[in-house]
């Protein structure tokens, strides 16, 4: 019994002997959480929420006092360039445009007459003409028998009185031409005049006439046959018949958090989402980019208001979509993803890694964690290397570029496979420039809250 004692005391000094041993050889170590530097390809995105809407959209609005008539669409219908949506009451307008085509036919006739008498006057003149010439060579004859003293003083005084009647019935008939010319430039006068006046009437008739102005669907339809409309406001009550859009070219229209829309640039490509059509992706590419900040708080331009008063911000950035479809319907919600860099082969490391330290601090020394404090802070990570059997974490200052998800490109500082400390967070927080570590890539224990809530 007693060497059983013995044994048991002896087995207990040596079990206490190896748990000081293994106690005082961990003395010193800081466990961290670890992963090396790889290359793989990166992409650098950024968020936007917002809403689809269509390239190009219009409220067609009443032009013109009166009821509604007809109503020849209703919402959601689609409609072709050209097509009669709406008619408001008419009767005077129509009356007005069939009157003055009727006296522009009417012009038209007298125009007709005006020309023809032209013509008229014009053959007179001709016919005055040819006989002035034979009266002419009559008199010259007559002047010559009556020198020769062969014609009586009676006979030359008649062939000179035909020729003196001859050269005033020439110019009475080429003033004739002259007035009758005048009377068709007024005769076309008038008609220009009946056609300024239909233009204005056909006006006012095609004002109570709502056309299409490019193909589409009917979005919104506020108005019912027989309700009084009135011209005003675009968006106030009895103005907008309609909204027409054009679904051949759908945008998502979302907000980018002012913290980020220096990356954003037109032409780079997105993934489109929408909240209502699950698992489906949309491809498309940014078009627009706004130069206006926004108030998160109320969606007023900046320049909209006068508050002093710090607050989120963002803007507006349209993203095109590549291949639209008959399920995307203005108004969805939508969040989109733009691809703002890609990297290949890239050098990335884990973001949480990186922290702002002093280089140049003396080894197992506090580091300053506050660049604000200490401007000799630079950005790097801590590298895990083996000094003589035991890990120390080194500070190295590092380059980097774009950022992913939840990993961001090296540029310089580290090689491929390099081991760096990626956490936690408070143990980066404290950790100290060549401290001894330990290795420990057990995941953190998640707590459960039904376990928890039963337990109590």
């Amino acid at each position: 019994m007693k060497k059983i004692v013995l044994i048991v005391v002896a087995v207990l000094v040596v079990a206490g002997i190896v748990v000081l041993t293994i106690v005082r050889a961990q003395a010193g170590y800081t466990k961290v959480m670890t992963a090396k530097a790889v290359r793989e390809d990166l992409v650098s995105t950024v968020s936007g929420t917002g809403q689809i809407k269509p390239k190009t959209y219009v409220n067609v609005g009443a032009q013109t006092i009166g009821n509604i008539t007809h109503l020849y669409v209703k919402e959601g219908d689609h409609i072709h360039k050209g097509e009669i949506l709406a008619t408001i009451e008419n009767v005077q307008q129509e009356a007005n445009v069939t009157g003055q085509k009727a006296a522009i036919a009417a012009a038209n006739t007298d125009i007709a007459a005006a020309v023809a008498n032209e013509k008229t006057q014009e053959a007179n003149v001709e016919h005055a003409r040819a006989d002035l010439v034979q009266k002419k060579l009559d008199y010259q004859r007559a002047q010559g028998l009556y020198a020769a003293q062969v014609m009586s003083k009676q006979d030359f005084d008649a062939k000179k009185a035909a020729y003196e009647t001859d050269v005033a019935s020439l110019a009475q008939a080429e003033a004739a031409v002259v007035q009758a010319k005048a009377q068709t430039a007024s005769a076309r006068g008038h008609m220009n005049t009946q056609q300024a006046d239909l233009a204005v009437n056909q006006d006012l008739y095609n004002k109570t006439i709502a056309v299409a102005p490019f193909d589409g669907i009917v979005t919104n339809l506020p108005v019912r046959e027989g309700e009084t409309v009135v011209p005003g406001i675009q968006g106030t009550d009895g103005s907008v018949l309609m909204t027409l859009a054009d679904v051949s070219i759908i945008t998502a229209e979302v907000k980018v958090d002012e913290t980020d829309i220096v990356n954003v640039a037109l032409g780079q490509p997105a993934d489109v989402t929408v909240d209502a059509l699950p698992g489906k992706v949309f491809k498309g590419h940014v078009t627009e980019v706004g130069d206006q900040a926004l108030l998160r708080s109320t969606g007023l331009a900046t320049s909209q208001t006068t508050s002093g008063q710090e607050e989120a911000k963002d803007f507006k950035v349209v993203i095109t979509l590549d291949h639209p479809s008959d399920e995307l319907k203005p108004g969805l919600s939508t969040t989109a993803k733009i691809i703002t860099a890609t990297r290949q082969d890239a050098l990335v490391i884990p973001i949480q890694a990186l922290v702002m330290r002093d280089p140049n601090a003396k080894p197992n020394q506090p580091l300053a964690v506050d660049p604000s404090q200490d401007p000799k802070d630079v950005q790097g990570v801590f590298v895990v290397h083996n000094d003589k059997g035991k890990l120390r974490a080194r500070f190295v200052p590092v380059t980097t570029g774009i950022t992913g998800i939840t990993d961001i490109q090296v540029l310089g500082g580290l090689t491929p496979g390099d081991e760096i400390v990626t956490g936690t967070f408070h143990v980066l927080r404290d950790l100290k420039n060549n401290a001894l570590v330990k290795r420990d890539n057990t995941p953190p224990a998640q707590s459960n809250s039904s376990d928890s809530s039963s337990s109590s």
